[in-house]
């Protein structure tokens, strides 16, 4: 395996298997005074991002979990919302809903702090009215809870979860986990988001012109 970098710090154009890619970016990149987070970079080709249809925006699984904590806000009362606490979820009150909505500044910061959030299936309509402006935009409108069902799973579902958002841009990244996960982890998360990604184009692979490997502030390895 090459180990040749560009001048610019990022890896050379060779293109390495996903798991290569990983154990160069990682073996590498100098040490940080903070745990790095790993990423994929992906550009896309031949894809009109102009149109709503062609956009990513999906929730993704990873087998081992990003490597770090995931806020979670729950919008609940009574029984579920003690549940979302004992599953690590903040919950909050139907009433802290008009709270938001009363004051942007703090509702934007409530986008910002939490990655994912659920909401009992009877809020959604009022969620939707007041904060739909703030968390849409966002991709943070909640993942609707029904009657009956159990919060728990959701969460702890959501904990091992991240979302691929391109927006309008043929270029985007993804979180696979941390530097300090074991190689073998970060390579079944990668792939398991290519692999996800590949699906959600029209034409698959083909319509990805290059996906990079890299830490927040080392190297990059190309991996296809």
């Amino acid at each position: 395996m090459s180990k040749k970098t560009k001048k610019d710090g990022k890896g050379s154009d060779e293109v390495y298997s996903v798991r290569d890619g990983i154990s160069l970016v990682l073996n590498n990149s100098p040490e940080r005074k903070f745990t790095e987070s790993v990423e994929l970079a992906f550009n896309l080709k031949n894809v009109d991002m102009g149109k709503p249809k062609n956009r990513i925006d999906e929730e993704i699984l990873l087998p081992h979990g990003p490597g770090r904590e995931r806020k979670i806000a729950v919008f609940a009362s009574g029984e579920v919302a003690l549940k979302a606490q004992k599953a690590g979820a903040d919950a909050f009150s139907p009433e802290e809903i008009d709270k938001l909505a009363e004051d942007k500044k703090k509702a934007k910061a409530f986008a910002r702090e939490y990655d994912f959030i659920i909401a009992e299936a009877s809020l959604m309509p009022i969620i939707g009215k007041k904060l739909g402006i703030i968390l849409g935009p966002r991709g943070k409108m909640p993942t609707p809870l029904p009657p009956g069902v159990e919060v728990e799973p959701i969460v702890d579902r959501l904990k091992r979860t991240v979302r691929v958002r391109s927006r309008d841009k043929t270029t985007f990244h993804v979180l696979i986990g941390r530097r300090d996960m074991d190689v073998d982890e970060l390579t079944e998360n990668a792939e398991t988001v290519i692999k996800r990604v590949e699906s959600r184009l029209e034409s698959g692979r083909q319509n990805i012109k290059s996906v990079y490997v890299t830490t927040t502030m080392g190297i990059s390895g190309r991996v296809m």
